[in-house]
């Protein structure tokens, strides 16, 4: 018994010592960095549509708050300026100017999803609205699951890039 143990210890001492991290914020973001970001439970973020208010009510990410493109640094008015903020609009151009009030005003950590909510459409993400309700999956809140998901994903886009 003492044998099996002691190769047990022997293997769990071989293997490297990896602690997973969050993956780290980044100016131009996809729906992957997102969506990892939400599947580690990270509460130090907030998520802006600035398309209109009608689209967004039909369907957003889920958690996302409505911010219109003429109003965004009122809404942002409450939001501290070292916060982690996402951005998505009705197309890449949108989100960049809204992007850049944001930084112009003083906000430092402004990201872009690129792609927007069609980019987060294709990878499965959570939303809610009237008409694009899609539920989290059964394993959303298995980090572990989640963790290798977003590492399995990572490598795909990863290999597939030019």
């Amino acid at each position: 018994m003492d044998n099996i143990q002691d190769q047990v210890k022997s293997a769990k001492d071989a293997l490297p010592n990896v602690t997973p991290t969050p993956p780290g914020f980044k100016h131009q973001s996809s729906a992957h960095d997102l969506k990892a970001r939400l599947e580690w439970g990270e509460p130090a973020l907030t998520i802006l549509d600035v398309r209109d208010r009608e689209t967004f009510n039909k369907g957003h990410i889920m958690g996302a708050m409505p911010a219109s493109k003429d109003s965004i640094l009122y809404t942002a008015g409450s939001i501290d300026k070292e916060r982690d903020i996402y951005l998505y609009g009705n197309s890449d151009s949108d989100t960049a100017e809204v992007a850049s009030q944001l930084r112009q005003a003083g906000y430092t950590n402004v990201a872009e999803l690129q792609g927007g909510i069609e980019a987060w459409k294709t990878i499965e993400g959570p939303m809610e609205g009237t008409e694009q309700i899609v539920e989290p999956g059964p394993d959303a809140y298995n980090v572990v699951s989640r963790i290798a998901h977003h590492m399995e994903t990572q490598k795909l886009n990863n290999f597939q890039k030019p």
